[in-house]
Formats: structure tokens, C-alpha cells, sequence
């Protein structure tokens, strides 16, 4: 797909962007009307600063210190647009095994039914690397044919020899998964790292103005 004329980091900007449902269940889904982008990673790792930092709003996207903050499907409408998902993070969470169960069936069935799904963006905290749960789930979005980045982020936090040595680590990890987009984004939500780039690749999802 040819990326249009709007594929710059403006778009995010000068577009509204607003929250428009959650949902914790299957049937609580909003209708699928719009291209979706779906941002996915391990409790606390920075999700919802990097939807706030890519809409350039302060406090779209709540966040918190509290990990498992995000408890549904969060919906946010980019100008009628794009829609940009937040889901439940995984990993640490402080969440029952009967949460955590439904969790993980709403978040299978939203990959394995979502027809306007276009990328899923999996967050990975770049002082730690790949975990185990990280694996897990790249794992089902292979298994759910579902194609994914992978985003660094908090780069600010290391040195730069050090996220050398972790950017070939996740290069590495992009090839053994058969469903990840071969491109590794590198960002700071504080910082402003890399989020124009990342701006500028979803813009391509964004429907014509």
C-alpha cells in the first residue's frame, strides 16, 4: 500500500482524537467501522504515554504507576480516521487468574475476528528486553496472523552502547517471527524519541481526509 500525501507527523497532531469506549467483553466491543491499530505490551511499560505522545495530547491515554491500570479494550477515534486501541497489559498485572482468563480470550478473539485490524504494536521496555510473556504473545500474534511491530521503548534510560546491544537483540527476535514487520522502532514517549518516524509508518492506515 502507497502511503498517501498526509503521511507526516502533523497528521497526529492536527487531528482530534478522543475517547470513545471501553470495552471488557466481547460484546461491549464498539462496531468496526475504521482502520485499527492495536498497542499491546507488559504491564507498565509505557503504553498509554506512546498513544499520548503519538496524538502529541498530555492526557489522552491514562497512565499510571499502578501496573494493570488499563483493565479493558480502551477505543480512541482519530479523527474519524484511524482508531487506536489500548489494551490490558500483561505480564505482573494485580489481577485475579478469572481476569486474567477473560483478559486473554477478549484479546484472542479481538485478533483472531477484528476485520479492520491493521497493526499491532508490541511494546517492549528497553532496559529489560524480550520477557517471557513477550514471547507469549508475539507467539499469538504468529498464530493469529495478525502482523506487528515491535517498538522500543524508554531508549532514553540507556546508554548508547547499550541500546546498540539491545536494538540487535530485537532485530534478532523480528526474525524469528514470522508475522513481525521487519522494521524495529526505537522510542522515548518523554523524550520525544522516534515518534515522528513512528508517526510518519501509521499514517498509512489513516483514511483520506
Amino acid at each position: 500500500m502507497d502511503k498517501p500525501e498526509a503521511a507526516e507527523p502533523s497528521l497526529f497532531r492536527s487531528l482530534p482524537c478522543t475517547f470513545v469506549a471501553g470495552a471488557a467483553n466481547e460484546e461491549s466491543l464498539p462496531h468496526a467501522a475504521l482502520p485499527e491499530i492495536a498497542f499491546i505490551g507488559r504491564s507498565n511499560v509505557g503504553k498509554s504515554s506512546l498513544v499520548n505522545a503519538l496524538v502529541e495530547k498530555k492526557a489522552l491515554a491514562r497512565t499510571s504507576q499502578n501496573p494493570g491500570a488499563t483493565k479493558q479494550l480502551n477505543f480512541f477515534n482519530l479523527g474519524n480516521r484511524l482508531m487506536l486501541v489500548d489494551m490490558p497489559g500483561y505480564g505482573f498485572a494485580k489481577v485475579s487468574k478469572q481476569q486474567k482468563s477473560d483478559w486473554d480470550n477478549l484479546i484472542r478473539n479481538y485478533f483472531l475476528g477484528r476485520t479492520t485490524l491493521q497493526r499491532a504494536l508490541v511494546l517492549i521496555d528497553a532496559r529489560r528486553g524480550a520477557m517471557p510473556h513477550d514471547h507469549e504473545f508475539m507467539e499469538l500474534l504468529d498464530e493469529t496472523a495478525v502482523i506487528f511491530y515491535i517498538v522500543l521503548t524508554k531508549i532514553d534510560a540507556l546508554k548508547p552502547a547499550e541500546l546498540t546491544e539491545m536494538l540487535q537483540k530485537m532485530q534478532d527476535t523480528i526474525k524469528s517471527h514470522v508475522a513481525a514487520y521487519p522494521v524495529l522502532f526505537a522510542t522515548s514517549a518523554e523524550k520525544k524519541q522516534g515518534i515522528d518516524l513512528l508517526q510518519q509508518e501509521l499514517a498509512q492506515f489513516v483514511l483520506p481526509g
